[in-house]
């Protein structure tokens, strides 16, 4: 088996009209399919999904779901996103040079609306 990789990624959130509008308004995702009847968005980027699940309560068992996710943006510019960032009510975190899938590239960290982690990467 050959991994090729990765098809979607699922962020459980509290409230699903909040987290599109932070992960479409403000990071650029795409909405491909919205399941109001069981709390689900399919959010395309490039060619995966990053799929927003609503769960009841929220942490369900406390703890958060994830420790980050890793989103690559083309033409990255560290103090450009930042601005972005402030100008969408979203205050930046941590940035440095960190390793990833495509080698060491400068990032930021930041949270999303239910506070998961998330790192613009270029």
């Amino acid at each position: 088996m050959k991994i090729a990789g990765i098809d979607h990624v699922v962020v459980r959130i509290s409230n699903l009209d909040r987290s599109i509008a932070f992960y479409c308004g403000v990071l650029g995702c795409a909405l491909d399919w919205r399941r109001d009847d069981i709390g689900l968005a399919h959010l395309r980027v490039g060619n995966a999904f990053v799929d927003l699940l609503v769960s009841t309560p929220f942490p369900a068992d406390g703890l958060r779901n994830m420790d980050h996710l890793c989103l690559s943006v083309e033409g990255f510019d560290l103090e450009e996103a930042k601005a972005h960032l402030r100008a969408n009510g979203i205050t930046p975190g941590e940035e440095g040079r960190r390793y990833g899938a495509s080698g060491w590239g400068l990032s930021l960290y930041l949270e999303d609306p239910d506070g998961n982690g998330i790192e613009l990467r270029g």
